[in-house]
């Protein structure tokens, strides 16, 4: 029984016992089944680093909205989102009108934003405040926060079953869809928005610096796990989901800083995936048969 209560005392009470600690895991939660599928589709798009890009992209409207009314979820959510479109557009009309490519463009607008936004909080504000917007409070959602993450993995989660096949098809050929009036530009547009709507609710918890983890190292990590895009979806969004766990409760037992605990606890397992993982991981590979030439 002892060891029992140990168990219970490391991983179930703290978030019995503190209201905080059940609104942080909630909202890991909705980020872990919104996020982690769509940075599945982000991989398989070989769109990776364009998350990272979209994910700073949002900091010079959070920033706005920040500055014109404090904290507040409903002025920071509408100022991220619509700066994050406007970087997707703005580097889309760049790729498709220069030769460079759209992660090029996406790089140089994200440093911008990166740079516009640090800028306008740094002046505007106290550094407790740019720490705030840059690494997010995980430990410190409110109801509201919760909500809006959890309204947003739900969102996520119904247009991932409705678009399933065009979202899978843009992926794989962009000019098919095209080519038979599937639409393939608006798909593309609606795939982007979802990203910037998951980065947006996610900064409340992890920040704009952080979120982009919690989106793509699960991702990442579960292509050692499953072959298929939902195995590889579900994979993710439960590695997603036990690292937020994992991160947590090391962040409540040892004092320290709960997002970078969250997304290294995410590393350990993209670390676990690429060096023992089913398919293709270091083992995989070491242990496979040789083939038998005839």
């Amino acid at each position: 029984m002892t060891l029992l209560h140990s168990i219970y005392d490391l991983t179930v009470s703290p978030f019995v016992s503190y209201g905080f600690m059940r609104r942080a895991l909630a909202g890991c939660l909705s980020l872990a089944f919104g996020a982690c599928p769509l940075g599945v589709l982000l991989v398989l798009r070989r769109m990776s680093l364009v998350g990272d890009a979209m994910s700073h992209a949002i900091l010079p409207g959070a920033a706005v909205g920040f500055l014109m009314a404090g904290f507040s979820l409903f002025a920071m959510t509408v100022g991220g989102m619509a700066t994050g479109l406007a970087v997707a557009v703005l580097a889309g009309l760049v790729s498709r009108f220069t030769p460079l490519r759209e992660d090029a463009s996406f790089a140089a607008f994200y440093l911008s934003s990166l740079g516009l936004g640090v800028l306008l909080v740094s002046v505007h504000g106290s550094n407790i405040d740019l720490l705030h917007v840059l690494f997010g409070t995980v430990l410190a959602l409110n109801d509201p926060a919760v909500l809006l993450m959890a309204s947003i993995s739900t969102i996520t989660l119904v247009a991932l079953a409705v678009l399933y096949r065009p979202l899978i098809a843009e992926c794989l050929d962009p000019g098919f869809l095209r080519s038979v009036g599937g639409g393939g530009g608006v798909i593309h547009m609606l795939f982007v928005t979802l990203v910037v709507l998951n980065l947006v609710g996610g900064f409340q918890a992890l920040g704009t610096l952080m979120v982009v983890g919690i989106m793509m190292l699960p991702a990442t990590s579960s292509r050692f796990w499953a072959e298929t895009v939902p195995g590889q979806m579900l994979v993710s969004a439960t590695i997603g989901l036990g690292a937020s766990i994992a991160g947590l409760l090391v962040s409540y037992h040892q004092d320290l800083p709960a997002s970078p605990a969250i997304i290294l606890s995410a590393s350990a397992a993209y670390a676990v995936s690429v060096l023992f993982g089913r398919f293709d991981s270091v083992a995989a590979r070491t242990v496979r048969r040789p083939h038998f030439h005839h």
